[in-house]
């Protein structure tokens, strides 16, 4: 048995879901809504930004730590057979991750294609926005790993993933606008610019709102983000964090996995 046996199995087993299907068909038809309704491809685009920073981490997350609970009897199983842990943990990572990143590609994606596949202003700015859905189904599904890795208790484990989504996506948020009310005296552009590569979400927040062009928006700092997101040496950066924030979490449950007790 080996990681795409497991792969293959995963993707049969999240076929069935009812909760990624509905997850999905709600991604599609918020898209199509938008698109009708909002006035047009930007603003569709400015508002399915909220979606992807808010609605896209939780499910990730949530979905991934309860999907793996149900999962341990299977992973029980499997690990009476003769299938390294490495191979086993490589499987039902992909299995879970990829079928949420493409579904979400498609779901977001084939409204755009169909409604608005003529503009092409639009191509840049809805990139942006499907990269970093995918880059945060990623990195929250690797969350959700780690979680059911560390938490044997399954209510204890979604309470922690719904704590990591809240901090990441609000409180996270709350202390960076406390920090630059407190210390509004001085110079906080370095120091926010600091902050807001700890946190992927607001890596892809103000990633996806300068290829918007709403940076004057956000008056100084966004000329300060712009100029370092802009560049070849603040892309590398921020893509680094939001690699750090993939692997980092991958590799420890990895480690986990491989040590375990089931």
């Amino acid at each position: 048995m080996t990681s795409m046996t497991v792969f293959r199995y995963e993707l049969q087993d999240l076929r069935r879901s009812r909760w990624l299907l509905g997850y999905l068909l709600c991604l599609f038809l918020l898209t199509e809504a938008l698109l009708r309704f909002s006035g047009g491809g930007p603003r569709a685009v400015l508002s399915l930004m909220n979606v992807v920073l808010g609605v896209v981490p939780l499910v990730s997350i949530v979905f991934g730590t309860m999907y793996l609970y149900g999962s341990r009897s299977f992973i029980q199983l499997l690990l009476a057979q003769p299938v390294g842990r490495g191979e086993l943990f490589a499987g039902l990572y992909a299995g879970l991750a990829l079928p949420l990143a493409v579904g979400f590609l498609l779901a977001v994606g084939l409204p755009f294609l169909w409604d608005g596949g003529g503009d092409g202003a639009l191509a840049g700015p809805l990139a942006m926005v499907l990269d970093a859905g995918t880059l945060l189904t990623l990195v929250f599904t690797a969350l959700a790993v780690l979680v059911s890795l560390l938490v044997n208790d399954r209510a204890k484990g979604l309470g922690l993933a719904i704590l990591i989504w809240v901090v990441v996506t609000a409180l996270y948020d709350a202390l960076i606008v406390l920090v630059a009310t407190t210390f509004s005296d001085y110079p906080l552009e370095l120091p926010l610019l600091g902050l807001t590569l700890l946190n992927p979400i607001d890596i892809a927040r103000v990633s996806m709102l300068l290829r918007l062009d709403t940076a004057a928006l956000m008056g100084y700092t966004g000329a300060v983000f712009e100029r370092f997101f802009g560049s070849f040496v603040g892309i590398g950066v921020s893509a680094g964090a939001v690699l750090l924030w993939w692997v980092g979490p991958l590799a420890v449950a990895q480690r986990r996995f491989c040590r375990k007790d089931f």
